[in-house]
């Protein structure tokens, strides 16, 4: 039994205009998690392609190591254009590859930052004309006594 001099709250009507904008918040922000967790990435970009390895080095202004093992060379285009190339090669052949391909840039350095040497290029500080790219980086890893595997970045920005 209801007690007597109760009578109807403001709740009803003030619960109903609260009530609105939570749900709206609520909605917003369940969709942008599903929207960031969603496969679709940028509708510019690409997927990585396969490219020749000689396409990629040439973005960067270089040509294939003469004893290299040529590994999986890609690419991928969106806003930027990035290409990728992993080859092996024998180790006392790097620091000459580098210096013969990029001859006023600094030199590659060794430190524990970038793995056993790594070089970063750009136009400012020796890479060349006829390269597409932007920016150069190389890291080395000495795979064993004899073979490093290098890894080439040439992309734009």
């Amino acid at each position: 039994m209801a007690e007597p001099g109760r009578g109807y709250t403001r709740w009803r009507l003030i619960l109903p205009v609260l009530a609105v904008p939570v749900l709206v918040l609520g909605f917003l922000t369940a969709g942008l998690f599903v929207w960031a967790l969603s496969d679709e990435g940028d509708p510019r970009a690409r997927a990585l392609e396969k490219v020749p390895c000689a396409e990629a080095l040439a973005f960067g202004g270089a040509s294939p190591p003469v004893n290299a093992h040529v590994g999986d060379c890609t690419m991928q285009q969106g806003i930027d254009t990035a290409y990728t190339a992993v080859l092996r090669m024998p180790r006392e052949d790097v620091r000459d590859w580098l210096r013969e391909t990029y001859p006023k840039a600094p030199e590659a350095r060794s430190d524990a930052s970038c793995g056993a040497l790594c070089l970063d290029v750009s136009h400012e500080d020796g890479l060349p004309a006829t390269a597409g790219a932007h920016v150069v980086q190389v890291r080395v890893e000495y795979v064993n006594a004899e073979t490093a595997r290098m890894r080439f970045s040439a992309f734009t920005m």
